[in-house]
């Protein structure tokens, strides 16, 4: 027996007289409500799924009964008395578990062809249906009926043992022996893909027929399955096969895998597409949004899949790519499958569907539908000062709304003039005593006339209930005097600077903002740290510091500080300093070579201490290099290090048999010089 178990003269001969068998004699049949099958949809990469490919259990014996009946009804038995399958008995012999099929087959006397058929189908962990579809491509067995059907068809049922340049070999005749063989070497492929021609995620020249002269052309064969079947069948259908669907292409058309995808879409439906599966773990409301979070994934697939999810019938669409890492332990498909999908919503009651959207031919997948009732709350929130200056005012507070951990809307009102202003400062202790974050505090300073002015300020609710009337008061606008403090000091620790100080308005008791530019760039940050010494010089309260930390690039910069009047008057420069960040130099480890057979797998970690982001690493395998973001996970690093965990890398590569060097090297983000993380010796097989 060969390897290679398809030969020319089956090609050529067999397969085309297969052709004519079956539309001459019993013609082309679909299962019951199926279309029949579009070779305009075949993909020579990918024919059948690694998931059908493997679902042993797709049918019982019975099931596969009731498909052998309503394939042939009106079989007749050969010429020679040679019995329709769906009548034929089988003679079996006990075979122990291996590492090809892992069940062992327990032989018995007088087994139906349905018995045999789903017997090998659970030893061997392949579906019976793929099993089903063979025999007929093969030697035309499940229509086969009167003159058609020989002895000789049950003793090559699945074309198993005959090579290209000799006959077949009588050692595997006989139905149950072809059908366990052909199963075993099926797995055989599997178990062992480099010994054989046809390998999965490689590009193969697949041939149009054994006739070299016919030619060849480039297939990315993307699964395990469609290349056992290309190892079993080593052509791939030409224009002239496909345009002529189960009919005769030309000189040199070749059908075996052709067929198999047609029966098998005629019979069960697409080989090539599983549907897809997943979890919705939770949907939670706030009083405008509904958020909709789980998994899902095709089984056809290790890439990111869509998910749609339909509030009353209006759909959106999101990519389910978040990282599952219990997701890719469960199914071995990637951990990139988790969903999170928030989507605007009325308060009241919503339904809420969502479907795991197929990637392929697959069908999509109803994962959930529930109502879900969106709330409504009033706002809350307090007006903390009020701050008069010579023709403005200043109000200072903080709203949310209970349904949503947005920031929100307040509207100032003074003498009845209203602006909106938008509360997303930050407040702290808001979070602590409301569970909503703390991004929900306004600052704003609007024009007025000397005099007493009524100011009146409502929380604004984010639905269409009522809004909360947080404070009404009368405020007299006067002359206001200049903030004044104190620009203490920059710190330089690695690439942060920290600058620090303090202010305060003499108008007002509430706490004041610092301007703080470093090389032109300014950000405010409230006064209200603690400075004791401050509140004993000028008699006010304690908190009045303020500090701003930042990671600068190495080199000279420049921090100027303002102090901010609350009445819209001249803010104060506190004053200005230079400093200097050095360059740090990057560092790294190598963690992990790893080496199994052909492929050599690096792991480590890298970073710059002149960034908070992830640095290139860049690995040389003999000279030739690659350069990856160093972005994967290391808490480890960040506990050590004081850094964000985004610090790892890993990388990977097939490599030609015999010894190899890997070396790494941490990349210098100011343009310094790199670090030369290490260098590694290794022997691939």
């Amino acid at each position: 027996m060969t390897e290679r178990r398809t030969s020319p003269r089956r090609a050529t001969r067999s397969l085309l007289a297969l052709v004519l068998l079956v539309s001459g004699l019993v013609g082309v049949t679909t299962a019951s409500g199926a279309a029949a099958a579009d070779l305009t949809q075949f993909r020579p990469g990918y024919i059948i799924s690694d998931a059908t490919f493997v679902a042993s259990g797709a049918m019982s014996a019975a099931d596969v009964q009731a498909f052998l009946d309503a394939r042939a009804p009106s079989c007749r038995p050969g010429n020679d008395g040679t019995p329709c399958l769906r009548t034929a008995r089988f003679d079996t012999w006990t075979r122990p578990a291996d590492d090809r099929c892992r069940g062992t087959y327990v032989g018995a006397g007088n087994e139906s062809a349905a018995a045999v058929i789903t017997k090998v189908a659970q030893a061997c962990g392949i579906n019976p249906r793929v099993l089903l579809v063979m025999l007929q491509k093969e030697q035309g067995l499940i229509t086969a009926s009167g003159s058609s059907l020989t002895a000789s068809r049950y003793q090559k049922a699945m074309g198993f043992g005959c090579p290209d340049t000799a006959p077949c070999d009588t050692r595997y005749y006989g139905f149950y022996n072809q059908l366990y063989q052909a199963a075993w070497q099926l797995n055989n492929y599997a178990l062992n893909p480099t010994r054989y021609a046809h390998r999965a995620g490689m590009v193969n020249n697949v041939r149009f027929h054994p006739n070299a002269a016919c030619g060849s052309s480039p297939v990315l064969i993307q699964n395990q399955a469609t290349a056992s079947l290309y190892n079993y069948t080593p052509y791939q259908p030409n224009a002239a096969a496909l345009a002529a669907g189960y009919g005769t292409g030309d000189a040199c058309s070749s059908y075996g895998n052709r067929n198999f995808w047609n029966y098998f879409t005629d019979w069960f439906g697409r080989p090539d597409g599983a549907d897809p599966i997943g979890v919705v773990e939770a949907v939670t409301a706030t009083n405008t949004t509904l958020t909709v979070s789980g998994w899902t994934l095709d089984p056809d697939t290790s890439a990111s899949t869509e998910v749609h999810v339909y509030v009353d019938g209006v759909g959106t669409s999101a990519m389910a790519d978040r990282s599952r890492p219990d997701v890719a332990a469960a199914y071995g498909k990637g951990d990139r499958h988790g969903f999170l999908v928030t989507v605007p919503a009325a308060p009241g009651p919503r339904s809420v569907c969502t479907f795991g959207i197929s990637s392929g031919p697959g069908n999509n997948t109803l994962l959930d539908c529930r109502t879900v009732v969106v709330p409504d709350a009033v706002p809350i929130g307090a007006v903390t000062s009020v701050t008069a200056g010579p023709d403005s005012l200043t109000v200072v507070g903080w709203t949310l709304d209970p349904d949503t951990s947005a920031p929100t809307e307040a509207h100032i009102y003074v003498d009845g003039v209203g602006v909106a202003v938008r509360a997303d400062r930050p407040v702290a202790g808001l979070n602590a005593a409301h569970g909503r974050g703390d991004n929900h505090g306004f600052t704003h300073t609007v024009k007025a006339k000397p005099g007493a002015r009524s100011v009146c300020v409502f929380g604004i609710n984010t639905a269409a209930g009522a809004n909360t009337l947080l404070d009404c008061r009368t405020v007299v606008v006067g002359a206001s005097r200049p903030p004044i403090g104190s620009f203490d000091g920059v710190s330089v620790s690695g690439s942060r600077a920290t600058v620090w100080g303090w202010t305060l308005d003499p108008d007002t008791d509430a706490r004041t903002e610092a301007h703080v530019y470093v090389d032109g760039v300014g950000v405010s940050v409230w006064a209200d740290q603690n400075r004791p010494d401050v509140a004993a010089a000028f008699g006010v309260s304690p908190a009045r510091g303020f500090s701003d930390t930042r990671t600068l690039a190495p080199g000279q910069h420049q921090a100027c500080v303002y102090a901010i009047d609350t009445a819209g008057g001249a803010n104060t420069l506190l004053g200005c300093r230079s400093f200097a960040i050095t360059n740090a130099r990057p560092m790294g480890f190598i963690d992990v070579l790893q080496v199994d057979g052909s492929r050599m797998t690096v792991s480590g970690w890298t970073w710059d201490p002149d960034t908070a982001s992830p640095n290139e690493v860049h690995i040389y395998v003999d000279g030739v290099g690659v350069a990856l973001s160093a972005n994967l996970p290391r808490p480890d690093v960040a506990a050590a290090h004081q850094t964000s965990p985004q610090r790892g890398y890993t990388h990977s590569r097939d490599l030609a048999p015999g010894r190899h060097t890997v070396c790494v090297y941490s990349i210098d983000t100011a343009g310094g010089p790199h670090t030369d993380v290490g260098c590694r010796t290794f022997t691939t097989s």
